[in-house]
């Protein structure tokens, strides 16, 4: 059992940065692949929620969806049992609820993971 809590959402300009954590129990962390992904307003029915990051379970193996490569960044510290996302020169359709999302095999859509956060807001404003 993992439970996740994310933090760092807020409100940002086009152009800024924000970081996001994700905080999980248990003792197991470090064998959980992790993943960051984001739900847009208004389209919380739809079955899969958008991929932005996944990170393997020893930190040795990345993937980022194409439109935020070179601006997000995703790391993991297992001693402290927490998922980062650094989020730079974000954008207005970068705007949605991130979650994080664990599981014991990484993967990059959203019925990969069994886990999940209750997600954090992330508003960009032009």
């Amino acid at each position: 059992q993992v439970q996740l809590v994310e933090s760092g959402g807020g409100l940002v300009q086009a152009g800024g940065s924000l970081t996001l954590s994700c905080a999980a129990s248990g003792r197991t962390f470090s064998s959980y692949a992790m993943g960051w992904f984001r739900q847009v307003p208004g389209k919380e029915r739809e079955k899969e929620r958008e991929f932005v990051a996944a990170i393997s379970w020893s930190g040795g193996s990345t993937h980022y969806t194409d439109s935020v490569k070179g601006r997000f960044t995703i790391t993991r510290d297992n001693a402290k049992n927490t998922v980062y996302l650094q989020m730079n020169s974000l954008k207005p359709d970068d705007t949605a609820v991130y979650l994080c999302a664990a599981d014991r095999v990484m993967g990059l859509r959203s019925p990969a993971y069994h886990y999940w956060g209750q997600g954090t807001q992330v508003t960009v404003s032009s």
